[in-house]
């Protein structure tokens, strides 16, 4: 059963573990961030219009956890429909994510998964999201803040959000406990511990960017704890230098940081990564929730924890988290779609979802996730759930994450190639802010 919470009278704190949404989101940089384009997804329509009762659904949950979770979640929603049912086509997250605008443009699924922000806004500014602010007057369980995440520029809705995860520095309590290692607050500290872990024959920190974005956490963490999320938020809209010495100041940090970092990075997938983690070949690794959670086996998931990344200027201290909103949309482009009785279905399943009801069934197989919905069943957390509301909720500032704060084409075109170069080839970190910079003058005046 579904608890609500009334948390009016407790901001930026947590009420059965249950964080206040509009205390959560408060100032949280909407992003843009889409992607390289090179091929088409293959949607699974039933062809124009469709058969009114069968909702095609795109999903970049490939990962077993995640993928038997949405299974269960819409096998729910067709059991208690009135004969209407999910046809999901799954495709790898990050074949998803790098085909996107061509999968948009083309012959999409009805209903398919995305991201909040302006990774959702720039999609609506083009046409290619169906209005769903209908379905907005019904919803409950979700604050203002979370509603202005799910709008685009021209005030309507087209999101539902579904979840949302933190990003943190994540470990194995029992490894800690093993080698008496303390959780570092600071950087001096962080890079004391990873020296400790190296002289214990440990990789300290798994590292990975095989796909591109997993190492765009670690600089927006170095960039919020540097020179705070007033200057993150700027950056990603354009707005400052890349040559400005504090940018110049976070890839030194982050140089600093290399040498305990498992080599051969931009050849290593996220999956890779978190499992050295599990397999105590690394000590650390700085990835989102979901990511870490989703390589631990059910009997060890107990032994994952986390700390915040530790604090660099003291200025800043620790008062940022990243903790992007994942949900689902309409694709206007759905042939189907233009079937009254199919855009009904897809609208009634996206209803479902805005349910808490439909959050504790996804979470009861995919713990790895935190539920929007304050209407969501919260009893069940892991400790680890609970730990990560209280990270987020604790936050003086939400980010999205740098390929969600900022324009897609400068984070697909401009920052995965820069951030890649940077891992292989560290020290000219002159010419690597000259070369973002004059790019990012030439995408920033494309409009």
């Amino acid at each position: 059963m579904a608890h609500a919470y009334d948390r009016s009278d407790l901001p930026g704190s947590v009420a059965g573990h249950r964080m206040s949404r509009r205390s959560l989101l408060r100032g949280a940089a909407l992003g843009a961030g889409a992607v390289t384009l090179p091929a088409l997804l293959t949607a699974c329509g039933s062809g124009p219009g469709g058969d009114g009762k069968t909702i095609t659904l795109g999903s970049n949950a490939s990962d077993p956890v995640p993928k038997k979770a949405f299974a269960e979640a819409f096998q729910a929603y067709a059991d208690q429909s009135d004969g209407r049912k999910v046809k999901v086509n799954t495709v790898d997250h990050n074949t998803f994510q790098e085909n996107i605008n061509r999968y948009l443009q083309g012959k999409p699924d009805d209903v398919f998964m995305w991201f909040a922000g302006n990774r959702m806004q720039f999609f609506a500014k083009k046409g290619l999201l169906h209005d769903i602010s209908d379905n907005w007057q019904s919803y409950t369980g979700f604050s203002d803040a979370l509603k202005d995440q799910s709008t685009g520029e021209d005030g309507k809705q087209y999101l539902t959000p579904y979840y949302y995860y933190p990003w943190a520095v994540f470990h194995r309590k029992s490894l800690f406990a093993e080698r008496g290692y303390q959780t570092p607050k600071t950087l001096d500290e962080y890079v004391a511990l990873a020296k400790q872990m190296k002289k214990d024959e440990l990789e300290p920190i798994a590292f990975c960017d095989k796909d591109g974005w997993p190492a765009m956490g670690t600089f927006d963490y170095i960039n919020m704890r540097t020179n705070g999320y007033e200057f993150h938020k700027s950056l990603m809209a354009g707005e400052e230098a890349w040559t400005d010495k504090r940018v110049r100041e976070v890839f030194d940090t982050w140089r600093r940081l290399l040498p305990y970092c498992q080599p051969g990075a931009n050849g290593r997938t996220w999956q890779e990564a978190a499992t050295s983690l599990q397999k105590r070949e690394a000590g650390m690794t700085v990835l989102g929730l979901p990511h870490p959670g989703a390589q631990f086996p059910k009997g060890e998931q107990a032994d994952l924890d986390f700390f915040p990344f530790p604090a660099i200027n003291p200025e800043h201290g620790q008062d940022a988290v990243e903790a992007p909103i994942d949900g689902f949309l309409l694709a206007k482009k759905s042939k189907n779609l233009k079937n009254e009785k199919t855009l009904e279905s897809a609208k009634d399943l996206l209803k479902w979802l805005a349910t808490g009801k439909a959050e504790d069934i996804y979470l009861k197989s995919d713990p790895n996730n935190i539920a929007v919905s304050d209407e969501a069943d919260i009893s069940q957390y892991s400790a680890l759930q609970k730990k990560a509301v209280d990270l987020v909720s604790g936050a003086k500032q939400i980010s999205q994450f740098l390929d969600r704060d900022t324009r897609p084409d400068f984070s697909s075109t401009v920052m995965i190639p820069a951030i890649q170069k940077f891992i292989s080839s560290p020290n000219d970190v002159d010419g690597l802010v000259n070369g973002i910079e004059r790019q990012k003058k030439t995408i920033f005046a494309s409009d």
